[in-house]
């Protein structure tokens, strides 16, 4: 017994889903087969694949249900496909005009146009997996720069706060500087005016020098 999936479904399910159905189809099987063989490789019921089918993937190959339909009719056409009996209810119901039957050359025609549109769909079911798996990448590798802007920006803005730091003790440098500059000045003035020799003038107008 196969264990029944209950995770979501993803671009590779859904691809394997829509290959295995459509070949189905184009060969003359059932739906139904076409499921339980997409359950059985992808460890989910045959009906979670139906119900898959027909709620979402579906509606994305149209197209490609199209022309598995019309290959379905061609291969039945030339053998390959046994179709069911068909009983007559009453012996003179008059019988529909037969269809024309193609010439050789526009059999080979039409089989090969029916084949270029199988072959096409079939690549562009690969380029749309090889594109879901290239966009996967790239927000991978999205997800990886934005982390790295995150810790640059994070570096960067503690590089500017050592740097505020470094400024601040600097400028507190600076001022302590600037204020033994001063001191040594004031102390130089002082020395140079103790150092001045004073005068003053005597009874006769003459000027003599004081003695400290």
């Amino acid at each position: 017994m196969v264990a029944s999936r209950q995770d979501a479904w993803t671009e590779d399910d859904d691809l394997v889903l829509a290959e295995v159905t459509l070949r189905h189809i184009r060969e003359g099987g059932t739906q139904l087969a076409a499921f339980e063989e997409v359950g059985q490789r992808l460890g989910r019921t045959a009906a979670a694949c139906g119900f898959r089918w027909n709620s979402c993937v579906r509606k994305r190959y149209d197209a490609a249900i199209s022309i598995a339909k019309s290959q379905r009719q061609q291969l039945k056409k030339m053998g390959r496909i046994s179709a069911p009996p068909v009983v007559a209810e009453v012996d003179n119901v008059i019988a529909p005009p037969k269809r024309q039957t193609p010439s050789p050359v526009e059999q080979v025609k039409h089989d090969e146009d029916e084949e270029q549109q199988i072959e096409s769909v079939i690549r562009m079911l690969v380029n749309q997996k090889e594109l879901s798996r290239r966009v996967k990448q790239l927000e991978r590798e999205l997800e990886g720069k934005e982390l790295e802007i995150k810790e640059l920006t994070e570096a960067n803005e503690r590089a500017r706060k050592e740097l505020d730091q470094v400024s601040g003790v600097n400028e507190d440098y600076r001022a302590l500087v600037q204020i033994m500059e001063r001191a040594r000045k004031l102390a130089f003035l002082q020395e140079e005016d103790s150092n001045k020799a004073i005068f003053k003038m005597d009874e006769n107008g003459n000027l003599e020098r004081v003695e400290k």
